[in-house]
């Protein structure tokens, strides 16, 4: 590619209290070879030495931008994005701090981003970090019959099932690349959610503006949190996704999904009781921090 045409793609990574984590992120993707690529860390006000120690270890090779205080997912990437856009970037990428990459995940993300007539934001394949090949996340569906979005082959051992790029609801904003015009015509993350459902807002907004949000299954993600945990869900995790999901409905549903959408909201509190009195949800729970 010429140099005049190549890219400039900015990796924001937020980070809050996540030092080991964003350490090991980096570390990946310094083997990332693909021209043009600058990484950004957003720290969201960290009292663990995240800043010094990413400093000590990449020097000038990674820009850390420092946030006064935890401003959450959505403002964090945010006060990112704008950086990066000040700073000429053509494509962003918005990267969990708990992920590894594969070294061609981006060239990936962007050859089937810009090979897509109006393609505004690509996702990758995004699996467990244990078992390695076990999907997180292969596209994002929406229903708004049943008020849900849901992640497409989690838990499923990857057999090749989800080997086509294919046009999708929605990308996870674990691993997402977004053009620069998208944010120019749809404007960033909300924070108005402050946990969960940014990304699904974010790309709903760039597919009603008439981008494509696209699936790329040749660039792959691993997020590091186990299959057989999945995160470990606590109250304030389920009841944060909830009223996220709330809102995201409330405002994208036309008047006849709601229906059919009540139903499924209560059927939704209801597993969640189960689970709480199964023990299966844990009490408490950190503040929002990096990811959505």
């Amino acid at each position: 590619m010429p140099p005049e045409t190549t890219p400039a793609i900015a990796v924001i990574v937020l980070t809050w209290n996540g030092r080991d984590l964003t350490l090991d992120c980096l570390d990946s993707l310094a083997k990332v070879t693909t021209p043009g690529v600058s990484v950004l860390v957003v720290d969201n006000a960290s009292s663990d030495g995240t800043v010094e120690a990413v400093r000590e270890r990449f020097g000038a090779r990674v820009t850390v931008l420092s946030n006064p205080a935890n401003l959450g997912y959505a403002a964090g990437n945010n006060a990112g994005i704008r950086r990066a856009l000040d700073d000429g970037a053509t494509h962003i990428v918005l990267l969990n701090n708990d992920t590894l990459v594969d070294p061609a995940f981006i060239a990936e993300l962007a050859g089937g981003l810009d090979g897509t007539p109006g393609g505004g934001i690509a996702g990758p394949k995004i699996y467990y970090s244990t078992p390695p090949d076990r999907i997180w996340f292969a596209g994002g569906e929406v229903s708004m019959w049943r008020g849900t979005a849901r992640h497409i082959g989690i838990r499923e051992t990857d057999r090749g099932q989800y080997d086509t790029p294919r046009p999708v609801g929605y990308v996870s904003g674990c691993a997402l690349m977004a053009r620069r015009e998208v944010f120019e015509r749809v404007g960033m993350l909300d924070p108005s959610y402050r946990a969960y459902f940014e990304d699904t807002d974010f790309c709903v907004r760039a597919s009603r503006a008439g981008f494509g949000i696209r699936y790329v299954p040749t660039a792959k993600v691993w997020h590091r949190i186990s299959a057989s945990t999945g995160g470990q869900l606590s109250r304030r995790k389920a009841t944060r996704k909830l009223a996220s999901a709330r809102r995201f409905f409330c405002r994208y549903a036309r008047p006849w999904h709601w229906l059919t959408i009540p139903l499924f909201f209560t059927l939704d509190v209801i597993r969640i009781g189960v689970l709480i009195l199964a023990g299966r949800i844990r009490d408490g729970g950190p503040p929002p921090q990096s990811t959505p």
